[in-house]
């Protein structure tokens, strides 16, 4: 497989990062008990089953070639159900105190598209409707993805429990010793990507910290 390194960069604008002194801790209390683990993350199977990414209105994000790529990558219990666009930065607006009020079910999963400045798209899948937490949670089937420009998945370790955390001020995806496979500041202006023990990803974006041109979140009627 062909790996692409790309060097890294910091951007001149001063975007808010998470506190990368504080390490995360080894456990999190979820009382609504959404922490718990699924199946055991693992490098993507040889064979997946075939499940098609269906979208009820077009992306502005990715292509029809990137949708059919992504599909096979989701839970197989999600195939044939159609996706609905809850958050649009187009549409919405650059907030992510109303992506949390998008109207998810709870018991949704979510889709998050980004892509950034330099046109590379990028995103994470969450087992779980992504919202204001004050602990990480989700289940092992949460993954990161890029486009760089072949199609990286990047899914559950097993190594922690760190999948999703979010506040009005951060939304996190992967963690741990410092280092986020993902996050995005309240403004939705900025972000970041590091290899984090979560997914053992590489950066998603072409740097280390990146300003977003659109995001969309999708989830399931």
């Amino acid at each position: 497989e062909l790996l692409l390194l790309w060097p890294a960069g910091m951007l001149t604008s001063r975007c808010p990062q998470p506190d990368q002194d504080e390490d995360l801790p080894m456990g999190c209390e979820d009382p609504a008990g959404e922490g718990q683990r699924g199946w055991e993350g693992a490098p993507a199977r040889a064979e997946e089953e075939l499940c098609r990414l269906v979208l009820s209105t077009p992306s502005s994000i990715l292509r029809d070639r990137e949708i059919e790529e992504l599909g096979p990558q989701l839970p197989p219990r999600l195939t044939q159900q159609p996706w609905h666009l809850l958050y649009s930065t187009g549409r919405d607006g650059f907030s992510l105190r109303t992506l949390y009020r998008s109207g998810a079910r709870p018991d949704s999963p979510a889709l998050l598209l980004i892509r950034d400045t330099e046109g590379q798209a990028f995103g994470a899948f969450s087992a779980s409707a992504i919202r204001s937490s004050s602990g990480f949670y989700g289940t092992g089937e949460t993954f990161l993805f890029s486009f760089c420009p072949e199609l990286k998945v990047f899914r559950w370790t097993g190594r922690n429990d760190f999948f999703v955390k979010g506040d009005v001020n951060l939304l996190m995806v992967g963690g741990g010793s410092g280092r986020f496979g993902l996050w995005l500041d309240g403004d939705l202006h900025h972000g970041g990507s590091q290899p984090c023990e979560t997914f053992d990803n590489e950066t998603l974006s072409h740097r280390e910290e990146f300003c977003i041109q659109d995001l969309e979140m999708w989830g399931l009627a």
